[in-house]
């Protein structure tokens, strides 16, 4: 599938400012894959699909959660917006038709993070957080450090978002702690 027909299919599912999203995404992906050598078709598809699920109904998505054996259901106890990545990586798989599972991965974990995610998570991961059009505290340290050090950017973008999180009094996905004390366990 080439980019023209990958930005098609996912231009009908999203509002225009999420399509603007999404290709702001495609381009900070594209440039860290760059700089870390991997697979740049891979890069384009993970960053374009990442939230093709973004405007699904929750009813639809607790039901993907319920009815999925790859989808743990403690995702239900959880804040609905984490819910678009796993079940996009399903919807993807089945709708478009990508079968590549390091795309789907990517697409999966791209709102919680993970432990030893691959370089791609990481990239679409990061790329999500960093992307030009977001503004809040910390960004900015994060893009400047992402630069230079995708791991130690995905180890501040992590420990920013838990802090948030607990500034909100709000419950954190566990998958986000562990992927945060596996950066810090690997000295990443």
């Amino acid at each position: 599938m080439n980019r023209e027909e990958a930005l098609a299919i996912v231009k009908e599912k999203l509002k225009p400012e999420r399509y603007d999203h999404t290709i702001r995404v495609l381009e900070t992906a594209l440039r860290l894959g760059e700089k870390m050598g991997i697979d740049l078709k891979k890069v384009e598809l993970s960053a374009i699909f990442h939230d093709y699920a973004k405007y699904r109904p929750k009813e639809e998505m607790g039901r993907w959660i319920l009815s999925e054996k790859t989808l743990s259901k403690d995702l239900l106890q959880y804040h609905h917006e984490l819910w678009h990545a796993p079940v996009g990586a399903i919807l993807v798989e089945r709708e478009v038709g990508i079968l590549d599972k390091d795309i789907l991965m990517a697409i999966k974990s791209h709102t919680t993070g993970r432990v030893n995610m691959s370089d791609l998570e990481k990239i679409i991961f990061l790329a999500d957080y960093i992307e030009p059009g977001r503004s809040f505290p910390g960004v900015d340290t994060v893009r400047e450090v992402a630069q230079d050090n995708i791991n130690l950017g995905c180890k501040l973008a992590l420990s920013n978002t838990i802090i948030f999180l607990l500034s909100k009094n709000q419950k954190i996905y566990p998958d986000t702690f562990l992927a945060y004390n596996d950066f810090v366990k690997g000295g990443k």
